[in-house]
């Protein structure tokens, strides 16, 4: 079983910034692509950016320029540095890892954490 365990989120104010984490565990696995999705009250979930194993990213519009993610193979942990925070950015923020485990393919999501940009 893979897990995944995210970290960071709260509360900022307008134009602040954030940093969020994800590490995923787990025993004979191997990630193929990590990704941040958010879900706001009443929407549906989006994508917001990802990374592939070779480093390349891609990113929601409505984040680019702002929104930076990266990942550390070596930890199997990626991050979302989030910075000029709006406040249509509040919302819960999952981490997403697709790949192998045990030779089969995975999708895993965390538990999710938000969010809350004040204006």
């Amino acid at each position: 079983q893979v897990q995944l365990v995210e970290s960071g989120g709260g509360l900022v104010q307008a134009g602040g910034s954030l940093r969020l984490s994800c590490a995923v565990s787990g025993r004979s696995f191997s990630i193929n692509a990590m990704g941040w999705y958010r879900q706001a009250p009443g929407k549906q979930r989006e994508l917001v950016a990802d990374i592939r194993s070779a480093g390349n990213t891609n990113y929601a519009d409505s984040v680019k320029g702002r929104f930076t993610i990266s990942r550390d193979n070596a930890k199997n942990t990626v991050y979302l540095q989030m910075n000029s925070l709006k406040p249509e950015d509040t919302a819960v923020y999952y981490c997403n890892a697709v790949g192998l485990l045990r030779g089969r393919d995975f999708h895993s999501w965390g538990q999710g954490t938000q969010v809350t940009v004040s204006s």
